[in-house]
């Protein structure tokens, strides 16, 4: 997800063509080194907490195996190159060159493949673009369930230092999730600081509980070969199979990691990779079947019963913080996708706080943050144990994946020019792992996998219904629209009366006249000495040069059109573009301005468009949505509203 997390260390990037990047000042070891260090702690929280439920659902999940010495050494093996083929050879390697001036996610994709090049079309952007939302809607299951998982797993060890906490499991994990959502209102500066030196202490203990399980079983590391690999699937046969979908959990956060690539760049978040978080991923894994290798029946939690007795109690404190760090960045994540998707035009408008004076990206939603929370808790409530949160974790996720590579070949086929002969192979190597592994996942929908399929069909279908409403509506506005043109010409030798100050209307049209204009002329029969005719508009770039966010025209009789640019990773500003315009020469006076805005009353009919159900539910969220005064930051003494009816 482009998510925009509290505390990150933000480098000035620029993206080009082809995943280059172009920093501002000197490259220099220690200004990598800091942002890696900044990666540990927002890019790798999720990826980062898979040792304490991903191995244990390999073998005592739904679909679990037996800890045989040939079956363990063959998960490990099929997580090793899952980790190399997935997230190093894939994410790190070929998607992160997909970016959109710098930026990563799932809609920052979407809105490179929708950018046509000259002289093409594309028969088969629809579908691509169906994709991407799709893609975008199952993200938001995946930011219900990874606080869910990662913070109930880590409190589940308190039950195995002694079952006199089981009962209390629930209840702590709620508390924690219950601090972690109230807590969003005030921003994550404070304790953004410390994610990274805390995941950094995290990665620190999964290698040493790791190394010290390996060095009295070195042959584990035999499972490094392919080989045990494929000889699982052999001696397992469909179970074998089966198993992948405990093997996906060691990679499920990929999404995030390319989400965040714009946060900190391409090199630092390669550099935390491979520099720590694999090898202690690796040797935690690697320490976890010695183990097992060792005692089959520490198969229950292998990660907590790899620590000695002493440490149980840290441990368990520690995984917890590292949840709520994952937890965190998800959290955040779904703050960002849904700003995107406003700005796409995917999504009512939404109350958007600033958390941060100094950092944009910082950004607290408190409708999607209490809808996150009610959905985590429902999903604690409801399945009860990490074991059984790991039977709806998957699908989504490897969902998402198959989508986000279908999307990246395109990318490399159109915009990098990569002949087919290399692009396809390099596709199909990514799309046959990821298929087995939604494949895998497919088999555990009705175990719970349902509710993240569920929840993003519901998404999809508002984020599709607010996107068809809208065109709808701006069609109908615009057939209901004369040309300005036409409109100073009908005032011929009997031109309205004008009253001093200026007049600013909004208008989606930047060429038509607004509605809101119409109805004040025929209503008050009177027009301002300055007509400014304002349009927001969002490209398909996540940021827009400041020097190129407002044009002036300026217009006969007094009028003048503003078109106001922003990229969907922004707010829009009325504040700013009056700035800007100040700057290029429009002079007003704030207190002689009034702002008109037409507010539509939408009414469903059985008119061609879409049906009626959607047109009620497009209605519905229309009436909801956050006021264009609060959203664009509109002095709200200084608005008039003007109403009207539109059949949809």
């Amino acid at each position: 997800m482009g998510s925009a997390k509290g505390g990150r260390v933000k480098a000035t990037t620029t993206g080009v063509p082809g995943g280059e990047e172009i920093r501002e000042g000197p490259d220099t070891f220690k200004r990598t080194a800091l942002l890696a260090l900044g990666a540990l702690g927002i890019v790798y929280g999720d990826i980062g907490t898979s040792p304490l439920y991903a191995l244990r659902e390999c073998f005592t999940g739904p679909h679990g195996i037996h800890p045989t010495p040939e079956n363990v050494l063959g998960v490990l093996s099929l997580i090793f190159w899952s980790l190399l083929i997935i997230v190093s050879v894939k994410y790190l390697i070929f998607v992160m060159r997909a970016d959109n001036r710098g930026e990563g996610g799932i809609l920052a994709l979407m809105a490179l493949v929708m950018q046509r090049q000259k002289g093409q079309t594309h028969l088969n952007r629809p579908v691509l673009i169906t994709l991407g939302i799709f893609g975008a809607a199952l993200l938001y299951g995946d930011g219900l369930i990874t606080p869910a998982i990662t913070v109930l797993s880590a409190v589940e060890g308190l039950s195995v230092a002694t079952p006199v906490f089981e009962p209390f499991v629930v209840p702590i994990t709620l508390a924690i999730l219950f601090v972690v959502f109230m807590v969003q209102r005030h921003g994550t500066a404070g304790i953004g600081a410390v994610f990274g030196p805390v995941m950094c202490v995290w990665f620190f203990t999964l290698a040493a509980l790791g190394v010290k399980e390996l060095v009295h079983n070195p042959a584990v590391l035999g499972a490094l070969s392919p080989v045990h690999g494929v000889m699982l699937f052999v001696h397992n046969g469909w179970h074998g199979f089966l198993v992948m979908g405990g093997v996906f959990l060691v990679v499920t956060g990929c999404e995030a990691l390319y989400a965040d690539m714009g946060h900190f760049g391409w090199k630092p978040i390669r550099w935390a990779w491979f520099g720590a978080v694999l090898p202690a991923l690796m040797l935690n894994y690697l320490g976890q079947g010695a183990l097992l290798l060792r005692d089959a029946s520490a198969a229950r939690n292998p990660f907590y019963l790899l620590a000695p007795s002493w440490m149980l109690y840290p441990l368990v404190l520690l995984s917890a913080v590292a949840g709520v760090i994952a937890s965190q960045a998800l959290i955040s994540g779904a703050f960002s996708l849904t700003r995107q998707a406003m700005q796409l035009g995917y999504s009512p408008r939404m109350e958007v706080v600033h958390t941060s004076a100094e950092e944009m990206g910082q950004i607290y939603l408190p409708g999607i943050n209490w809808a996150l929370m009610v959905g985590v808790f429902t999903l604690v409530l409801t399945f009860r144990s990490s074991s059984a949160l790991a039977s709806a974790y998957g699908i989504a996720v490897s969902t998402t994946m198959l989508i986000t590579s279908v999307m990246a070949y395109v990318v490399a086929r159109e915009r990098w020019g990569v002949s087919r002969a290399l692009a396809l192979p390099v596709a199909g190597l990514f799309l046959t792992v990821e298929l087995a592994f939604f494949s895998a996942n497919a088999m555990k929908v009705a175990d719970g996998g349902w509710f993240p399929l569920l929840l993003a069909v519901v998404i999809f279908t508002l984020m599709t219904t607010w996107k068809r409403g809208r065109d709808i509506l701006a069609a109908k506005l615009r057939a209901a629209s004369i040309p300005l043109k036409e409109l100073l010409g009908s005032f011929g030798d009997h031109p309205p009366v004008r009253v001093p100050g200026t007049a600013i209307f909004m208008t989606g049209n930047a060429e038509g006249t607004p509605p809101a204009l119409l109805h004040n002329l025929k209503h008050n029969k009177v027009l301002h000495e300055q007509v400014v005719l304002l349009t927001m508009q969002t490209q398909d770039v996540p940021h827009v040069p400041a020097e190129e966010r407002v044009e002036v025209e300026p217009l006969e009789q007094g009028f003048v059109r503003v078109v106001a640019t922003y990229g969907f990773t922004e707010n829009p500003s009325i504040p700013d573009v009056l700035k800007r315009c100040r700057e290029k020469g429009l002079q007003f006076q704030l207190m002689g301005t009034s702002f008109f805005l037409g507010r539509e009353t939408l009414i469903p009919s059985k008119k061609p468009g879409m049906a009626m159900w959607r047109e009620a539910l497009f209605s519905w969220m229309s009436r909801n949505a956050r006021s264009a005064t609060a959203y664009f930051r509109i002095p709200p003494n200084r608005v008039v509203e003007l109403g009207s009816q539109v059949e949809l």
